[in-house]
């Protein structure tokens, strides 16, 4: 296998997982908030939008046989977990906890997108469509009040380190 198919095949695992964990986040806060309390309607909407980056790296992931990240189950209940319990917080928090992944997501993609240069362009494109995607989420989240969440930047950075975590171990594992 050469390098650019197994660097390829390590971004679409952790990307999948990434997705895949948003839209547990987003399971999280909505079951806490319901679809009536204030940013519901934000939320859903990004968690639509989630759902469908997700389907996509999905059918990547068959049509190249990539082995999808062991860690789902995981990614299944931490995400929902971190989802439920920021909106718990209040709905600052579930928005601090969207521009915090956020972020992290945007700079996860950029580097992906140098690292790629023009090597895997179906791949490179799609990249770029989903960050900046995850860039009108985050200005969204901040737009929303995200920093006047409580102990905005603990919480903010937290959650950071746990997506940088996440995409380490998402990578190979």
């Amino acid at each position: 296998m050469n390098s650019t198919k197994q660097r390829s095949e390590r971004m679409l695992r952790v990307d999948q997982a990434g997705e895949y964990g948003a839209t547990r986040i987003y399971a999280g806060q909505l079951a806490v908030m319901g679809t009536r309390a204030p940013l519901s309607a934000e939320i859903a909407a990004m968690a639509a939008q989630e759902a469908d980056h997700q389907s996509r790296f999905d059918a990547m992931i068959a049509a190249r046989r990539v082995r999808p990240t062991l860690l789902q189950p995981v990614w299944s209940v931490a995400g929902y977990a971190l989802g439920a319990a920021t909106a718990l917080i209040g709905p600052e928090a579930a928005m601090a906890c969207t521009a915090a992944v956020e972020t992290e997501i945007d700079r996860h993609y950029t580097q992906q997108i140098e690292e790629l240069g023009s090597d895997d362009p179906e791949l490179g494109e799609v990249i770029r469509e989903f960050r900046d995607d995850e860039r009108e989420h985050r200005d969204a989240a901040l737009a929303a009040g995200a920093e006047k969440a409580p102990a905005y930047p603990l919480l903010f950075h937290a959650i950071r380190m746990g997506c940088r975590v996440a995409i380490k171990l998402s990578e190979r594992i």
